[in-house]
């Protein structure tokens, strides 16, 4: 007599084979709103398959809630926001994705389901999104979406990421017209007598960044062996100001102090001495390098501001004080420096940044280097 084949206990699961040679599992699950729906899993065989039942039985037993059908985007994109990107991003990436995905994402494609989100809309959309705002905007858009969907596909609610599969919109790289450097030489010396002008010299010396500039403590300058470190940068985001980490490379350097900025941040510390006494008991110290009168971290904007004013009342075209850093890379490989040194010194994360970033100033170098070149080969050797 053949031997009965074993049935699965009640709330187990089936597992039967397809038409199409594929076998196909079936289990109740949890869903959000806390009723249960069936749900199936596929497989080529019957192991995989049943190993994915078992996967959807192990979420039952945990309470974990398995949605029978896809989020739609209005409803993921949030979620990815507050559960993905906020615990694991930088605040200001954080705000940045945010506006896409209220202003962009969630109006146009919200109503979307993940598993339904095809090609060719992905691609409309974009298109009707540059010709509303600009290429750049777009571009950041897809950048967006395109991350929302691989956290989708790792948490195994769809099986591909469209967007990988649409080209995001081309951008012409934004033209970097840093100083010269008789203009950052004009420029020190009309900034000589303000607040700042040490933070103006660690932008230009050394590309500090505005947020490095203001989060800049006196415990991680040694004026005396002439090191310096950028442990955390002050940043506001959504009217809130606060401490991070900063970018790249920037938490692991140790900095070699350049002698131009030696002596501006020694009258910075005497000068923030003097305002410590003059303040009295309404001083508040903080350990920051750059304080207003009564010791308090630097607003970050006041920095850009107090730039911008110096540049004016110099007679100076105004530029961004992130350009000052540019104006860093451009001095600094004009001058024969190494890019590897260059991308050291600003911090970045790789060097395909520096060199992508400074094409312009490599090429003039380079265009140097090989005039050297065609001076050593037309040379002719001396005939007797």
């Amino acid at each position: 007599m053949a031997a009965q084949r074993k049935r699965n206990p009640n709330g187990a699961g089936t597992i039967t084979k397809r038409k199409d040679g594929r076998y196909q599992a079936a289990v109740y699950v949890l869903q959000p709103d806390g009723t249960r729906a069936r749900k199936f899993a596929y497989g080529k065989t019957w192991t995989e398959c049943d190993a994915k039942r078992r996967e959807l039985l192990a979420k039952v037993e945990n309470g974990v809630p398995v949605p029978t059908k896809s989020a739609k985007l209005s409803e993921w994109l949030p979620y990815w926001l507050d559960n993905v990107i906020k615990p694991r991003r930088k605040r200001t990436t954080y705000a940045k994705y945010e506006i896409h995905v209220r202003l962009y994402l969630v109006p146009m494609l919200g109503a979307k389901r993940l598993e339904s989100l095809s090609v060719g809309e992905v691609r409309r959309f974009l298109a009707r999104l540059e010709k509303q705002t600009t290429a750049a905007t777009a571009r950041e858009s897809h950048k967006v979406l395109r991350s929302a969907l691989t956290a989708a596909c790792r948490e195994e609610l769809i099986t591909r990421n469209v967007v990988t599969l649409v080209e995001p919109p081309s951008v012409d790289s934004r033209d970097l017209s840093p100083w010269s450097l008789d203009e950052t030489l004009a420029f020190l010396a009309a900034a000589r007598g303000d607040a700042l002008y040490a933070a103006f010299v660690l932008a230009i010396a050394l590309g500090f960044r505005r947020g490095e500039i203001v989060g800049l403590r006196w415990e991680d300058v040694d004026l005396d062996k002439r090191e310096i470190r950028v442990r955390k940068q002050r940043q506001r985001v959504g009217g809130e100001l606060y401490e991070d980490d900063p970018k790249g490379r920037r938490r692991r350097q140790t900095l070699p102090l350049p002698a131009i900025c030696v002596a501006p941040l020694r009258w910075q510390r005497m000068r923030q001495a003097a305002l410590r006494e003059r303040a009295g008991a309404d001083w508040q110290e903080s350990g920051h390098v750059f304080t207003t009168r009564t010791g308090r971290p630097v607003e970050p904007r006041n920095v850009y501001r107090s730039f911008t004013r110096v540049a004016k009342d110099a007679g100076l075209r105004v530029i961004r004080l992130h350009d000052a850093r540019h104006g860093c890379a451009t001095l600094l490989t004009a001058a024969g420096v190494a890019p590897r040194v260059v991308m050291e010194i600003l911090g970045h994360s790789q060097i395909a940044i520096t060199m992508n970033t400074y094409t312009h100033v490599v090429q003039d170098t380079q265009r140097e280097a090989v005039s050297h070149m065609d001076r050593l080969l037309r040379k002719r050797p001396d005939r007797g």
